[in-house]
């Protein structure tokens, strides 16, 4: 039986930020399980850089069915977590059993991957605190104010946290994650 991999996710998760590391683990031979709000079909939006905005645009992306509810996760079922990026971590952050959910994974040593506007989730759930991550470079004050170190980096690992900015930054990031995973939590 393979290990699982649980993504938490949301309305408005980029697209992207979803379906590479969840085809990357399961290519790698994980069991990964989508986690959301609730049992539904989630729509993703694509985020996009567009000369001449001074941020992100956003377009309708794919959608996708959830797995599980939040309140049906038994997190020690789970050999890693994915905190994928766009507007979905906004609001998840405050979802208690995302802060439950979340918290686990950090009291355990277990992997955890976050991208983009995943860390809004890490930081609401105290679990940043003394530690370095990167995250989408707007978020920089936020990570700061919860007490952990920014770092404007593709692929920073600090344990068995591996964090990036956004989507370009998928091969570093899902490369040093893989790396982790091997290592602590492998797919047998």
């Amino acid at each position: 039986m393979a290990a699982k991999i649980l993504i938490v996710t949301g309305d408005a998760a980029e697209s992207l930020e979803v379906f590479y590391p969840y085809q990357r683990l399961l290519e790698e031979g994980y069991e990964v399980h989508v986690a959301a709000p609730s049992r539904k079909t989630l729509q993703f939006v694509v985020h996009d850089f567009v000369d001449g905005f001074d941020t992100y645009t956003e377009k309708p992306g794919y959608t996708w069915p959830a797995d599980l509810a939040f309140e049906e996760v038994d997190p020690a079922e789970y050999v890693a977590l994915v905190l994928p990026g766009g507007r979905a971590p906004e609001y998840l952050r405050n979802n208690p059993e995302v802060k439950r959910i979340t918290a686990h994974f950090f009291a355990a040593d277990k992997p955890v991957a976050q991208l983009c506007h995943g860390p809004l989730i890490t930081l609401a759930a105290g679990a940043l605190a003394g530690r370095r991550t990167a995250a989408y470079p707007a978020l920089e004050p936020d990570v700061v104010a919860g007490g952990a170190g920014f770092v404007d980096g593709d692929a920073v690992v600090d344990g068995v946290l591996v964090s990036g900015r956004a989507w370009p930054d998928h091969p570093g990031w899902m490369r040093a994650f893989v790396q982790v995973l091997r290592e602590k939590a492998p797919v047998e």
